[in-house]
């Protein structure tokens, strides 16, 4: 009867992750499959025939290519100063204990969980405030970096959790200067969870639609392209480009995961066999 049952969960555990699953990939499948649509107007989003049209021009329509290439700039820009000042806050937090390190893990987690319209119309008006600061490009990377770090802090800070501090002081020991151990030793071990937290960012930050909102001015991102376009026409180049970036995200990921497993696979071979004697 217990195994009955235990199956029974099992199963029933199966169907509804199953149903999770499809839930999420639902959207993601129908942006692909509406890039080879050749619709019946303006708006793409009733299904009408299969075509290759799409991919053979993807930069057709000038005004989303230079939205998208103005928000790759922002997150390339805005992802390479958080995970910087993200993994110096994530390594002084983890190896030092100093007074007000619980307040700057509340403000941490701050950013993540008020809501992205408060931050929005915060930084907005703080912005209005400065005389001499125009919203443009410049607002939008620093409203960026400002939800960025916390996630970047985060994710690397508990890739740090199980770092073993022993090996600087074995590095110290032997003579190598600080900088020397941190370029050699403590950073090798840390950069799966920079470079993590470096593409969780770049994620956010081209996905990013209501604090980019109140803070871009004239500047057009491609979320704020698109949510203009919409009104006028919904064109398949929207599905060909969100396609593009999605392959691309893709393609990094697998090839993280492939030199994962190969160091890990090299590894195992280095390491020496212990034979038992009977």
């Amino acid at each position: 009867m217990n195994t009955l049952r235990s199956r029974i969960a099992r199963m029933s555990l199966n169907v509804f992750a199953g149903l999770g699953l499809i839930y999420l990939f639902l959207p993601i499948f129908f942006i692909v499959l509406f890039s080879f649509n050749k619709p019946k107007g303006k708006y793409n989003i009733v299904w009408q025939e299969f075509t290759f049209d799409n991919w053979l021009d993807p930069f057709s329509q000038k005004s989303l290519t230079a939205a998208l290439w103005v928000s790759l700039r922002i997150g390339a820009l805005a992802t390479a100063i958080s995970t910087v000042l993200g993994s110096m806050i994530a390594l002084a937090l983890s190896r030092r204990t100093f007074k007000g390190s619980s307040a700057i893990n509340l403000l941490l987690v701050l950013p993540l969980t008020t809501p992205e319209i408060v931050l929005g119309s915060s930084l907005a008006t703080l912005f209005l405030n400065q005389t001499y600061i125009n919203f443009g490009f410049v607002t939008v990377v620093i409203a960026h970096v400002m939800f960025q770090v916390s996630f970047v802090a985060l994710t690397v800070r508990a890739r740090i959790r199980g770092f073993d501090w022993t090996l600087e002081q074995a590095a110290a020991d032997l003579g190598s200067t600080p900088q020397r151990t941190f370029r050699l030793v403590t950073f090798p071990l840390i950069l799966p969870g920079v470079l993590a937290a470096a593409l969780l960012a770049f994620a956010l930050s081209i996905d990013d639609f209501i604090i980019t909102f109140f803070n871009a001015g004239s500047t057009a991102t491609f979320p704020l392209q698109i949510y203009g376009a919409a009104r006028v026409q919904i064109p398949p180049q929207i599905n060909v480009l969100a396609s593009m970036v999605l392959l691309f995200s893709v393609a990094l990921l697998v090839v993280g995961a492939t030199r994962g497993q190969r160091s890990e696979a090299a590894k195992a071979m280095k390491r020496p066999k212990i034979k038992i004697r009977k």
